[in-house]
């Protein structure tokens, strides 16, 4: 191991013990923002499979998270399952689900499967509006634990997981094989790549590991109803912290949602009606100056002002 990789794995390691240690020195504001940052970042990182490393602008992410959220839920007080059970059952549901409706919508391409993976989000809050078992448009109530802990815990581990999935995808043959469907679809097929199998198997693991995040998300909060949990907004911010943080590596989704959700909560508390308008400068600054994203900008040293006059330069071109 050579003397950056050695640097690299010490400060990922001392940011591991921060964060295990934060609920005993911070507040209680801060460990629930901290359960929010994390709950962000591993959707980003869930999205970051299909959307990043694929190259497919997956609109259904708040689908699979709705699913393992409500999947967990129902197991949880119709099934009296024990949690341990229920949160990976949860997943594992949401993943098989996504296998599945992978097969068919990764048939098209572009603006096309952005739309039908918006609509498949829709179909599953009608599915669960009209079901006795999930309690329809009352929403469903999960058992109560007082501590938040469990929370914070079980929450930042969904997040390691999502960072090692990444992690494994970025450096296997598996992971070349996405990138080469992203950058031509055509070529990678001519070359031998199973592309629909790799894409199916993406969109799977993307579902999977959603799904966990709500499982984790429903438990904590409670209550779970179709029109809070399968909100779009949920996909949106999911893809703008992605992309904002550089979809295609590992860390930058992470690094994505920890600046953004640090920004939105600061507006939220000072400038309420700024926020929305701020996330939307954000977005427009990224498109213009990062297009890469924020993680490769400050890798490669670019985060000056001269270079990014010449991004913008670029992009008019």
């Amino acid at each position: 191991m050579d003397s950056k990789r050695r640097v690299l794995v010490a400060g990922a390691a001392a940011v591991c013990l921060a964060l295990a240690v934060a609920p005993a020195v911070v507040s209680p504001f801060l460990v629930q923002f901290l359960i929010n940052l994390f709950m962000l970042a591993a959707m980003a990182e869930s999205w970051n499979i299909i959307g990043g490393f694929t190259g497919y602008a997956s609109f259904g992410i708040a689908g699979f998270f709705g699913v393992g959220a409500y999947t967990t839920g129902v197991l949880l007080t119709a099934g009296h399952w024990p949690y341990p059970l229920a949160l990976p059952a949860g997943g594992v549901f949401a993943m098989l689900l996504a296998a599945l409706i992978g097969i068919a919508v990764l048939r098209l391409k572009g603006q096309y499967f952005a739309i039908a993976t918006l609509g498949v989000t829709e179909t599953m809050r009608e599915v669960v509006y009209n079901l006795e078992i999930t309690g329809g448009g009352s929403g469903l109530n999960l058992p109560m634990v007082q501590s938040p802990l469990p929370f914070f815990y079980l929450m930042f581990a969904v997040l390691l997981l999502s960072i090692a999935v990444n992690r494994r995808i970025a450096t296997s043959r598996f992971g070349y094989g996405l990138i080469a469907i992203r950058e031509d679809e055509d070529a990678a097929s001519a070359m031998g790549i199973p592309t629909a199998r790799y894409k199916t198997v993406a969109f799977a693991l993307s579902g999977g590991l959603a799904g966990l995040v709500g499982g984790v998300f429903a438990y904590w909060i409670t209550f779970v109803d179709p029109t809070e949990i399968f909100k779009v907004s949920w996909t949106l911010r999911t893809i703008i912290m992605a992309v904002f943080g550089g979809a295609g590596t590992v860390l930058g989704p992470v690094l994505g949602a920890a600046v953004l959700a640090s920004i939105f909560e600061g507006l939220s508390a000072e400038l309420v009606n700024f926020a929305e308008l701020g996330s939307g400068i954000i977005i427009v600054v990224v498109v213009l100056f990062m297009p890469r994203g924020l993680f490769e900008t400050v890798r490669r040293g670019e985060l000056s002002f001269r270079h990014l006059l010449r991004q913008l330069d670029e992009y008019r071109a």
